[in-house]
């Protein structure tokens, strides 16, 4: 099980993040209407950083996230709006960086609507629908997944905390597509700033199978 820790902005944080945890990826916010989002002020530190990075977008224009890319070292472009498959593809036309779509979930999904963008994307995210794009830290109902119809890898977000931990292992048993965690506002102490402690217990439970 993969663990991408989003929402991620203080150097010293990070730092501390990735000798505890060594997540999989690290969460760049690049929505201004985020408490998390990624000032360029950090920009040089943080590309600095060797952990793929994953910059999240919301209905941006293509130039701001090519440029983004640029500053801050970007491995994987997580779009989170409403961004249709022809944006998606004319994306992909200007940069190699792979590419998740998030889906919010609210109480349903119409698999369908998905096809568009299964040749055009690496992973699936699906995270409970919120006005705020994410960070609710709310849950949607998990058993709208387990009829997946894909064979594309997807990674779970919204309201996961430490406790979690054996709710996710019960849906990658019924749903194995599922490769990994986003997480985000459950495990932290204040916006952009992570608690470790939280985010290393929810990694042994992972690893222990708890």
């Amino acid at each position: 099980m993969k663990i991408k820790v989003c929402g991620m902005r203080n150097p010293e944080n990070i730092q501390n993040l990735i000798q505890e945890i060594k997540p999989d990826w690290l969460g760049l916010i690049f929505y201004s209407k985020s408490p998390r989002f990624v000032s360029e002020d950090v920009a040089e530190t943080i590309q600095s950083i060797q952990v793929p990075k994953v910059g999240v977008f919301v209905n941006e224009n293509i130039d701001f996230v090519l440029a983004k890319i640029d500053e801050f070292d970007l491995s994987v472009l997580q779009l989170h709006g409403n961004e249709s498959p022809k944006y998606v593809q004319e994306l992909k036309l200007k940069t190699d960086k792979k590419i998740w779509k998030v889906i919010s979930v609210d109480e349903s999904i119409d698999w369908e609507t998905l096809t568009d963008y299964l040749g055009l994307i690496e992973y699936f995210l699906f995270d409970t629908a919120t006005a705020a794009y994410g960070g609710s830290g709310k849950k949607f109902n998990w058993k709208v997944l387990e009829s997946y119809p894909f064979e594309k890898g997807f990674l779970l977000s919204g309201g996961l905390d430490e406790e979690s931990a054996k709710e996710v292992l019960d849906l990658f048993h019924s749903s194995p597509q599922l490769i990994g965690v986003d997480l985000n506002s459950k495990f932290e102490d204040a916006p952009g700033i992570k608690n470790i402690e939280k985010l290393k217990s929810f990694k042994n439970r992972i690893i222990g199978g708890t």
